[in-house]
């Protein structure tokens, strides 16, 4: 197996535990831990709690769907991005350019499979100061997407791959011939 295929079922294993972790920890919030109706709430720590709640729109709650037609119409875009995403992990052979594209599949997955299935995305978790909520309340798909989609984005702005050499230059030769002075030549 090349490296290169190596990188990419990393990619897929990363997705696939994002998916797992996901919807386990959704199944473990609504179950065993009891939080059935919109606005159950568990404390954990000061800045930390579970509050259940539906996200019936996509990021930030937008365009959220209030009809059959749009959900399926979010099932059927959000399937898109994700296949548009799973293509792009398969053509990608960096692992730094795969892991994030996993990240990102494995969110995707999760609540696609919870619009499918519900209708909404179940969202619990609930980082907070006091009463400033940096963020809505989240799952692990969300912060898998949205830390995804940072990497990304700071690979893209701040690291550049270096051009190549031009064609008919050998720089280490260059470097040993004048670190070498026996390789050098002379005229007289």
């Amino acid at each position: 197996m090349t490296r290169e295929w190596r990188n990419r079922l990393l990619g897929l294993s990363l997705a696939a535990a994002i998916f797992a972790a996901d919807q386990w920890l959704k199944g473990f919030v609504t179950g065993p831990l009891g939080l059935t109706r919109v606005g159950d709430h568990l404390d954990l720590l000061p800045f930390f709690d579970f509050t259940l709640t539906h996200n019936y729109g996509v990021s930030l709650g937008m365009f959220e769907a209030s009809s059959p037609e749009m959900r399926w119409g979010l099932v059927g875009l959000t399937g898109l991005i994700a296949t548009v995403v799973l293509v792009w992990l398969l053509r990608e052979r960096k692992l730094g350019e795969i892991l994030p594209l996993g990240l990102i599949l494995g969110g995707a997955l999760g609540n696609i499979v919870d619009r499918y299935s519900f209708g909404y995305v179940i969202d619990f978790a609930d980082l907070h100061f006091g009463e400033f909520r940096p963020f809505l309340i989240f799952n692990v798909a969300d912060a898998a997407i949205s830390i995804g989609v940072v990497i990304i984005l700071a690979r893209a702005l701040f690291m550049r791959e270096k051009p190549p050499a031009p064609q008919g230059t050998d720089h280490s030769q260059q470097g040993d011939q004048q670190a070498d002075p026996s390789a050098e030549t002379s005229d007289a």
